[in-house]
């Protein structure tokens, strides 16, 4: 029986996954989070043999806890569910001792081929992973704009492209209205975009948010 921590700040994407792994007999979904810092808690209290995290948690990041999983519970391997590759997250989760790394777009298969893989100390990564790396590296990237986001920026980038108000942002990642639209502000600015229109069209274009 393999033994799983869910950690997402979206109930939804929890609840998925558990459907997925409860179909099948060898899993079981021993603990879920809606933060990092709850995940980190849980983790080291079950000791998952595989915990699945999403980047831009809440309260801690995925890759802050990340590093805190494999320091307190060595024997659980971490893989990082997100919405789309980016090369300094990937380094990132790398360096905190992830040892997978998939998007949330990903069919089921794929999902329980990632976490088998994990159960048995090996590791799992997204096609699109070496993809973002060689570009990063040979600087074929066109979208270095938003690369220079923060996880969080993110994150609030894709809440509020997905029809979220401010208010409904600050509550889905435990923060306040103001701090959301610090991030806004910064990721418009980063981004040389002049409205939320058109900071919207960016996301949806670059496959920061999904319709």
């Amino acid at each position: 029986m393999v033994r799983i921590l869910l950690a997402d700040g979206q109930a939804v994407v929890r609840r998925g996954l558990r459907v997925i792994f409860e179909a099948r007999q060898i899993f079981e979904v021993c603990a879920e989070a809606s933060d990092g810092g709850e995940a980190v808690e849980l983790a080291l209290r079950h000791k998952p043999d595989v915990a699945i995290l999403d980047v831009a948690l809440p309260v801690v990041d995925g890759i802050a806890a990340t590093r805190k999983i494999r320091e307190g519970s060595p024997g659980t391997e971490v893989l990082i569910f997100t919405l789309c590759p980016r090369e300094n997250e990937i380094r990132d989760v790398l360096h905190a001792g992830a040892r997978g790394y998939l998007l949330q777009s990903e069919a089921d298969d794929q999902i329980v081929r990632a976490v088998e893989a994990l159960a048995q100390h090996g590791t799992f990564f997204s096609d699109h992973v070496s993809e973002a790396l060689l570009g990063g590296v040979l600087g074929a990237r066109s979208d270095h704009n938003t690369l220079s986001l923060t996880v969080r920026e993110r994150k609030v980038v894709q809440l509020i492209a997905e029809g979220n108000s401010n208010k409904e942002t600050a509550h889905l990642l435990s923060i306040s209205v103001k701090t959301v639209e610090t991030h806004r502000t910064a990721s418009m600015r980063k981004l040389d975009l002049h409205s939320t229109a058109d900071l919207v069209r960016y996301a949806f274009r670059e496959g920061l948010a999904q319709p």
